[in-house]
């Protein structure tokens, strides 16, 4: 009889359905589940299970899993993909009804969640501040994790006049042909 092993099982990782069925699930909450996660690019976004078990993972997958979970909570999110000028783009989750976003730069931080004001413009330019950059664009964006696939919506660029940003002056923003 031949014997196999299975990849080791973290006895000490959160799980989906813990985070899904958490009785009082808020941002901050859900942040603090983060601090001990490594950083680990990658460029397909893990399934949520992996990258709870692993205990690693990048933006994307942090960004992405707390759409999925705080969404399951009745919390409207969005989902926001940062370009700036010399750097791999960054991914954050925007809490609406908090004005925050959690980002997994701060996951480790006292202050894990960001306030923020509410258009993808206010959202990139504090995104960007905390890397000591400046952002080239800014998109919103969907993901499931069962077609495992980005789909970009709205998208701001910075050197487009602010009036004309379809976040926020969605008129304007068509006859502009945006």
């Amino acid at each position: 009889m031949a014997i196999t092993t299975a990849a080791p099982v973290r006895l000490d990782a959160v799980t989906l359905l813990e985070l899904v069925t958490h009785s009082n699930m808020t941002p901050k909450k859900f942040a603090s589940y983060f601090e001990d996660f490594a950083y680990e690019f990658a460029a397909p976004v893990q399934p949520a299970e992996d990258f709870l078990a692993e205990k690693r993972g990048d933006c994307d997958d942090y960004a992405i899993l707390a759409n999925y979970v705080l969404g399951r909570h009745d919390q409207p999110t969005r989902l926001i993909h940062v370009r700036m000028v010399g750097r791999v783009a960054h991914a954050v989750c925007y809490v609406s009804g908090s004005k925050v976003y959690l980002d997994y730069n701060n996951r480790n931080l006292f202050v894990n969640l960001q306030r923020c004001g509410v258009s993808l413009r206010e959202i990139a330019t504090k995104v960007a501040e905390s890397f000591k950059a400046n952002w080239i664009s800014v998109s919103e964006f969907s993901y499931t994790y069962d077609e495992d696939k980005k789909q970009f919506g709205v998208t701001v660029v910075k050197t487009d006049p602010p009036a004309n940003d379809p976040d926020v002056n969605p008129a304007a923003a068509k006859k502009a042909g945006k």
